[in-house]
């Protein structure tokens, strides 16, 4: 099972750069203009939300070409999901063991 789930996240990881081809945006990654044409108003936490940067803005790193930035930023996306289910999995586990 563990073979199979890491066969699909390197066909994911592959297939990340294809969002470079559209012209459309990226689910949940839309411009404060388009809150206001869809919904008439931009939501506070949106509008207030300009301060925060990411950790690879635009999917990019300096110095490189898209394509990479978007294959580093796949990568360190999944470390950083496998991070968290590692952790969440060893306190939990931890926590039964213990009642």
């Amino acid at each position: 099972m563990k073979r199979k789930a890491f066969y699909i996240l390197g066909v994911l990881i592959v297939l990340s750069p294809l969002g470079l081809i559209s012209d459309a945006d990226a689910w949940g990654e839309w411009g404060n203009e388009y809150y206001q044409k869809i919904l008439g108003f931009i939501p506070e936490g949106i509008k207030n939300a300009k301060g925060i940067k990411a950790l690879m803005s635009d999917y990019s790193l300096s110095g490189t070409n898209d394509v990479v930035g978007y294959y580093a930023s796949a990568i360190v996306g999944i470390a950083i999901l496998f991070g968290i289910y590692f952790i969440l999995a060893k306190t939990l586990k931890d926590e039964k063991s213990i009642l």
